[in-house]
């Protein structure tokens, strides 16, 4: 039955991977890194939404 979802299920933007690999990349970070370059935990979504937004070259 699996099989036949995967014929309808939508594409996922390209975006939403980038955006899951920022948010990730952003957890894994030590709390002392994240106090060295001044950011919490709360704002983890927005950067990752600005991050996945950026085009990348």
């Amino acid at each position: 039955m699996g099989f036949f979802t995967e014929f309808f299920v939508r594409p996922r933007p390209v975006e939403a991977q980038r955006y899951r690999a920022t948010l990730a990349l952003l957890e894994s970070m030590s709390p002392a890194d994240r106090a060295d370059i001044g950011i919490k935990p709360a704002d983890f979504p927005r950067i990752a939404r600005e991050a996945a937004r950026r085009q990348l070259s």
